[in-house]
């Protein structure tokens, strides 16, 4: 599962707004919120899946490790500078 603070870097990457993420996963802006908040606020599963789904769509991928936690950025490669 996904973590807040990997949200929020993932957001960070991509240079979305709140706004922008819940407008892209289909979620409401207070549901983002709610799988946001550290006092354990009861979320839907759907709704991390949705956040998740529209976060790697736009290339981001998830990073976790016995070490810690992180996201990155990966861009799709441009089939065509390959092109001879």
């Amino acid at each position: 599962m996904i973590t807040a603070r990997q949200t929020r870097a993932a957001r960070a990457l991509l240079g979305w707004t709140q706004e922008t993420l819940a407008e892209r996963a289909l979620v409401s802006l207070t549901a983002l919120k709610r799988l946001k908040s550290a006092n354990d606020l009861k979320v839907f599963e759907s709704t991390f899946d949705q956040v998740r789904r529209a976060l790697e769509g736009a290339g981001i991928v998830f990073l976790n490790s016995n070490q810690g936690e992180g996201v990155m950025i990966v861009h799709a490669q441009d089939d065509s500078s390959n092109a001879g």
